[in-house]
């Protein structure tokens, strides 16, 4: 039992050495494999077009970049603020949404390929330009940072092209913000002016009333012959007809006349009306509001966008290893085989 088990690794000895000395006599088949894949290799790390990638980071604005939309709002207006979160999020929301990535695919990707990519399906042209342009949202590290990434076979338009799609997200973001701004103001104005307006309608009314009072009261001072005001005394006679004041006639006819047409000529009541100044005031605040976009910032770039200068595909060096390993691993695995058929056939 022990002399078959010493046979069969002496055996198996003599074969790993036949292997070796086998695969050494095919040493130039292996080379010439390897060195056939890794000139193929070669000759796609340096043929094939190279990808530029630019890459653009994006932090909140500070509060001097939203001021502008603050104008006019606070407690006092009844109108609450805009925090720094809130429009970051309006940013953010505009950045990531699909509707400015299809506007982008068909505005600018579309018209950049040349007539035979454009023939290709669209889905497929889509799928391919959304992992040429990608938007990452916060990290761990980076809670509030948005990065946008662009690839391209021309650095400078991959560097153009990141700026222009955050661009477009800035501007459809101030563009919501401003909207909200200016509907919010509106309203606000629309009801000052009814307010406004129902101020001057009850003060035409109690006019009217006191018109109407001094009426009846003339009537009295008239009719008992009272042209100028009484003295008040113990032997006055207290006529007890209801007026608005029913001591009004005691001013006497002359004086209830000239009340009665000037309240008659009152052209308007406003200089009259309490608190209305204030409230015209805030009226044309907030009917003329505009917010000016230039002074507005919806985000902060974080660190600037320089054109790359190398590209991230083809990596080169990289291809040649694994291109002299797989050619390697095949030159070897030819010679394998080529052994064992020629082992094959002697015995």
């Amino acid at each position: 039992m022990q002399d078959n088990r010493i046979a069969v690794r002496d055996e198996d000895e003599i074969d790993l050495i036949a292997l070796v000395r086998g695969l050494w006599v095919q040493k130039w088949l292996i080379l010439a494999i390897t060195l056939l894949v890794t000139a193929g290799a070669a000759a796609y790390a340096f043929l094939s077009k190279p990808v530029y990638e630019a890459k653009l980071f994006i932090m909140p604005p500070t509060q001097n970049g939203i001021a502008e939309l603050n104008y006019g709002r606070g407690k006092s207006t009844e109108l609450e603020t805009y925090s720094i979160q809130h429009v970051y999020d309006v940013f953010a929301r505009n950045l990531q949404g699909e509707s400015l990535r299809q506007n982008f695919f068909n505005q600018v990707y579309l018209p950049s390929l040349d007539e035979s990519q454009r023939k290709g399906a669209l889905d497929r042209l889509y799928d391919r330009f959304s992992r040429e342009l990608v938007v990452k949202g916060p990290g761990k590290d980076t809670p509030d940072r948005f990065s946008v990434t662009v690839q391209n076979g021309d650095p400078v338009k991959a560097t153009e092209w990141a700026k222009a799609y955050v661009a477009r997200a800035s501007e459809a973001a101030e563009a919501e913000l401003i909207k909200n701004v200016t509907t919010e103001a509106s309203v606000r104005a629309r009801n000052l002016e009814q307010r406004i307006v129902s101020l001057r309608e009850t003060a035409q009314r109690v006019r009217e009333d006191r018109i109407q009072q001094l009426r009846e009261a003339l009537k009295i001072a008239e009719a008992i012959g009272l042209t100028s005001p009484t003295i008040n005394s113990s032997a006055a006679v207290d006529i007890t007809v209801d007026t608005g004041n029913k001591m009004d006639y005691q001013r006497g006819s002359k004086a209830l006349a000239a009340e009665i047409q000037t309240l008659e000529s009152r052209s308007s009541d406003d200089a009259f009306i309490s608190d209305l100044r204030t409230l015209q005031m805030r009226y044309n605040f907030y009917r003329k509001l505009n917010i000016d976009p230039e002074l507005i910032s919806v985000y902060r770039q974080d660190g600037s966008v320089e054109v790359p200068e190398s590209p991230v595909r083809p990596r080169k060096g990289l291809i040649l290893v694994l291109g002299a390993i797989i050619g390697l691993i095949l030159g070897g695995f030819a010679a394998l085989i080529r052994f064992a058929f020629i082992r094959n056939r002697i015995k």
